[in-house]
């Protein structure tokens, strides 16, 4: 009985990759709330730190997935917002 139980409450519960994605999304969306409104800049090294972060967990949690398209998309999000972190001049 208790096993068909957590066996049930596990089916309901989120699987790791749905967490992991979640977390990138959330950050890579807090980037550019924070950024819209002013509370970081966007061309500082937190906006760009913030969106490679994000969106690299975002491209493993579709990774765990095989959902390629967002794999390569959130991929090279997280790519090109390295660079830009690289290539900032403000702190973070």
């Amino acid at each position: 009985m208790l096993i068909v139980l957590y066996f049930q409450l596990f089916k309901t519960l989120m699987q790791l990759s749905d967490w992991i994605g979640t977390v990138g999304v959330a950050i890579t969306l807090l980037a550019y709330f924070c950024g819209t409104f002013e509370k970081i800049r966007m061309d500082g090294k937190l906006f760009f730190l913030l969106n490679a972060v994000g969106s690299a967990l975002s491209c493993l949690g579709s990774w765990l997935i095989h959902y390629w398209p967002f794999v390569v998309l959130e991929g090279v999000w997280s790519l090109v917002s390295l660079i830009g972190f690289l290539k900032a001049k403000r702190p973070v």
